[in-house]
């Protein structure tokens, strides 16, 4: 038999100190953090963010409604307060990995693009429709001399 090594996905794992972005509620697309697993499909977190208009506030909320990111704030204790999950938030510089992830970067542009004006839409389109132009008569001109060659 072969020696192979298998590691598991574990920043799959929803464990205490876990970083995750809400999808649904009031609070969607903002960042918290697991304080405590309640049980298989519950979790109490808690979201401290350096920004006023990002905090979330303690609670109990369904895994379901949850995205697990790559990061942990190790070494939380189970269910710690708000204090020192602010703390622990600013030690590790979560907001700042946050806004240098491709993920936050892609949600900007798509919040960007849904608050578009009917003018900017329409400036999109005449821009994809140019590029688009130039795609296909600089391949034109790619097959032309090849097929003349």
């Amino acid at each position: 038999m072969s020696n192979v090594d298998i590691k598991p996905a574990g920043w799959k794992l929803v464990e205490i100190g876990r970083i995750v972005t809400i999808r649904s509620g009031p609070f969607d697309g903002k960042l918290a953090t697991v304080a405590e697993i309640i049980d298989p499909g519950r979790v109490l977190i808690d979201g401290p963010s350096t920004k006023e208009d990002a905090v979330v506030p303690r609670q109990a909320i369904a895994t379901s409604a949850l995205s697990l990111t790559p990061w942990v704030i190790p070494n939380l204790p189970k269910a710690a307060g708000t204090g020192a999950v602010k703390k622990a938030w600013e030690k590790n510089e979560i907001d700042k990995k946050w806004l240098e992830s491709s993920w936050a970067k892609k949600r900007e542009q798509q919040d960007r693009r849904r608050n578009l004006t009917d003018f900017e839409r329409f400036k999109v389109m005449r821009l994809k429709k140019q590029a688009r132009f130039e795609t296909l008569k600089a391949t034109a001109k790619v097959r032309a001399t090849a097929k003349a060659s």
